[in-house]
């Protein structure tokens, strides 16, 4: 398949700018495989498709204040840092604009002093790898000094941070929210478990390279980024009964996704484990673990609607993205919900 395959026009006014409060008021399109269908509805409608029995994974990864801003020492140059990966203790790889500004051995001045860093290496694709020294605890002060690291269309300054994390985040490590998350409210978490819907955790980093943009015509030729992933040996357990007795597995993101069908991939069925994962799911990928899907509306020609593609059908997907556009959904991060069953 080619990339250009998984365009669509999307009018800039449907990017939607800032979240829905409250966060379960969002329009959710469901679609509806076995019979062909698609309904309108809202997020929290979705407990009315969900069984007893069924098992919600749900990725708990808490998004980094990534974005950080340092003035060089000793020339006061302003630099903006984001945080991509850990290597070690208090060592990240970074990306970082202007990046002439910021060479080997350079240091960086954060938070008026609170945290000082210096590139000790630059790779090859110009990414820095910078050390950081800070008195406090590293993930405080950062708390302090950072900004959430925002998709790069959404323009509109976040009022509360915590409108980027889901409310079960727990994980510190992401450079981007797991959107799909966004719209539950703990409310509607306790209505979906008291109606006997279990509710299960995995853990998956997003990295920055959820933004990439395909860049290769033939899709069988892109090579995707590698996120950390764990799973925990409860959930391990709770997707083996929840297929034993014949209710579905639903996942909400395409992190959650990506974490199961890695494993399953590896291991035929989901275990207990941690690892990193490049798997690119696309049209012609052979599902192992999902029985559902619940996810937002994804950028044109993007590994994401690739997935979302594979797992529905690439006529159909296509299609509801044609009739979401026609009535107005708003798309991306902070914008409506999509349910596939």
């Amino acid at each position: 398949m080619k990339t250009s395959d998984f365009y669509y026009n999307l009018p800039e006014e449907l990017i939607a700018q800032t979240p829905v409060e409250p966060r379960d008021s969002s329009r959710m399109l469901v679609v509806d495989r076995k019979n062909d269908k698609i309904e309108h509805k809202h997020f929290y409608d979705v407990i009315d498709y969900l069984n007893e029995g069924d098992t919600l994974i749900v990725n708990d990864s808490r998004v980094l204040p990534a974005r950080i801003f340092g003035t060089k020492v000793p020339t006061g140059a302003h630099v903006e840092f984001l945080l991509l990966k850990q290597k070690e203790d208090k060592v990240w790889e970074t990306l970082v604009k202007p990046g002439k500004k910021a060479r080997s051995g350079d240091s960086f001045s954060f938070g008026n002093g609170l945290m000082e860093g210096t590139i000790i290496d630059v790779l090859e694709d110009g990414n820095r790898v910078i050390e950081f020294k800070c008195e406090n605890n590293f993930y405080e002060t950062l708390d302090k000094i950072g900004q959430m690291p925002l998709p790069p269309y959404i323009h509109e300054k976040l009022q509360d941070k915590e409108r980027y994390q889901t409310v079960y985040s727990n994980e510190l490590g992401s450079a981007a929210a797991p959107t799909a998350g966004l719209h539950f409210t703990e409310e509607l978490l306790d209505k979906i478990k008291a109606k006997g819907v279990n509710i299960g955790y995995v853990t998956l980093h997003v990295g920055l390279g959820t933004f990439r943009p395909v860049k290769v015509d033939d899709v069988n030729n892109h090579k995707m980024h590698s996120e950390h992933y764990q799973v925990p040996k409860e959930t391990a357990e709770l997707i083996a009964q929840t297929k034993k007795n014949g209710k579905r597995v639903i996942a909400v993101g395409t992190t959650s996704c990506r974490t199961l069908e890695s494993v399953a991939k590896e291991h035929r069925e989901v275990i207990p484990c941690d690892g990193w994962t490049d798997i690119f799911i696309y049209p012609g990928f052979e599902f192992k673990v999902l029985d559902g899907l619940i996810t937002n509306f994804h950028l044109p020609e993007s590994t994401l609607i690739m997935l979302v593609s594979a797992f529905a059908g690439y006529d159909r997907i296509m299609n509801v993205y044609k009739t979401a556009v026609e009535e107005r959904y708003r798309f991306f991060s902070f914008g409506d919900s999509m349910m596939i069953l």
